[in-house]
């Protein structure tokens, strides 16, 4: 599913450059639910954004699903990130103006579905995850847990092969913690590939597989 080859990364500060990763290898298979875990600074939220190619990396090889990511062009990007990854991000990321029930149906909008069947299809997954009552509820109305669930439904709603999830229980406490790795898991179970970066042990704990990252290098 995931293959990276001596992959680098570095950031042009202006005056200084910032070498983050420096020779990732990393193999994620299919269906595995996996933890990457480092201290602030070790190149983990980095490794994530080049997974879900937010981020270029510099040299190396990344093949996801078998296509080498550095020979895409934008357009074909776009299209990996949407039909293949869903984000789940530390906040929830979720647009304060739009209800539940938009926010879920955000990602069909860019795929140019129509409006009745991206919003039939924003209530079903609210509905998956306890929130269809919430559907028309701002994010400022909901809960911590509430607007992560969202988050996790509106990462569903296109059939990903990915979960990609940066801290996702870094704002909750522990026992709604707790419930967004139980949602989590229950999404693995499907055969979905779920990749966590956190820094909390009792999270990692919750996956078949930690990656510890330091100085840029997996230990």
């Amino acid at each position: 599913m995931i293959v990276l080859k001596d992959i680098h990364k570095t950031y042009n500060t202006g005056k200084t450059e910032l070498h983050v990763l420096k020779g990732i290898d990393l193999e994620i298979k299919k269906g595995e639910m996996v933890s990457i875990m480092g201290a602030s600074g070790s190149g983990k939220s980095t490794l994530l954004n080049v997974l879900g190619i937010l981020d270029k990396y510099d040299n190396g090889e990344y093949y996801l699903d078998g296509t080498m990511i550095k020979h895409l062009n934008e357009q074909e990007e776009s299209y990996f990130r949407n039909r293949k990854i869903g984000f789940v991000f530390q906040d929830a990321s979720l647009i304060s103006y739009k209800n539940a029930l938009e926010n879920v149906a955000l990602p069909l909008y860019y795929q140019k579905v129509s409006k009745k069947q991206r919003n039939m299809r924003a209530l079903e997954y609210l509905d998956k995850f306890g929130l269809k009552d919430w559907a028309t509820h701002l994010p400022s109305e909901l809960s911590g847990g509430q607007r992560q669930r969202v988050a996790i439904a509106r990462a569903m709603i296109c059939n990903p092969q990915i979960i990609l999830a940066d801290e996702p229980t870094g704002q909750l406490d522990s026992t709604t913690s707790m419930e967004v790795m139980g949602l989590l898991s229950e999404i693995n179970k499907t055969g979905i590939t779920v990749i966590i970066v956190t820094h909390e042990h009792d999270i990692a704990g919750k996956t078949n597989r930690i990656i510890h990252i330091k100085d840029g290098k997996i230990e």
